[in-house]
């Protein structure tokens, strides 16, 4: 209850605080990469049910001959790379904060697809809500491996506190001036999870 109302207030806060960005943000997507503004896609929340996740686009759309959009490397733009270096593109999800389907804090939502390659232990992550930022997030980013990634994100749901989130959020700010862990090594943000991380609950 005092998370939620701690999300409550402080998203609200950041939106109002940071609405001339906001705006400022939207008109320099529009401008270099088009309409639509915003990127919406579903993403598994509170015990894996899916919610549309709002953030502002950062990539292009180019597909190739078959229709298939092509790698992230080849749809992000020198603009979409210093939007996702300051964070900005993540400033709509505050949206989904005050809407109940995230968190300030918890660990970040990641692809749908991945929901049936998860070991018990890796699903335990969805006992939260997930966050726009997180434990992993201010340990490693996208430029640690998923092994690592899952465990931080388990050790969050076992240890979460107001007090804790309120240290991963002066954290966050750090990363974000430090432009710490963007992308894992030789991707243009994070590698694919196949489903082969380690169950530590079967060792």
């Amino acid at each position: 209850m005092i998370k939620r109302l701690f999300d409550i207030v402080g998203a609200t806060a950041a939106l109002v605080v940071l609405s001339p960005v906001y705006a400022v943000t939207a008109y320099q997507v529009n401008k270099n990469l088009g309409s639509p503004v915003l990127f919406r896609q579903r993403r598994p929340g509170l015990y894996g049910q899916p919610f549309e996740m709002i953030k502002f686009r950062s990539m292009k759309d180019s597909v190739d001959i078959n229709g298939n959009l092509l790698e992230d490397s080849e749809r992000l733009t020198s603009f979409g790379k210093a939007l996702r270096n300051t964070s900005l593109d993540e400033l709509p999800e505050l949206w989904n904060v005050i809407k109940g389907d995230m968190s300030l804090v918890g660990p970040r939502p990641l692809l749908m697809e991945y929901l049936p390659l998860y070991s018990a232990e890796q699903t335990y992550r969805h006992s939260v809500r997930p966050g726009i930022t997180g434990y992993a997030q201010v340990n490693g980013r996208n430029a640690i491996g998923w092994d690592e990634r899952f465990a931080l994100d388990t050790w969050y749901v076992d240890n979460q506190s107001l007090w804790l989130d309120i240290k991963i959020l002066c954290k966050t700010v750090k990363k974000v001036i430090v432009k710490d862990g963007i992308s894992a090594d030789g991707e243009a943000t994070m590698s694919k999870f196949t489903g082969n991380s380690v169950d530590h609950n079967t060792l």
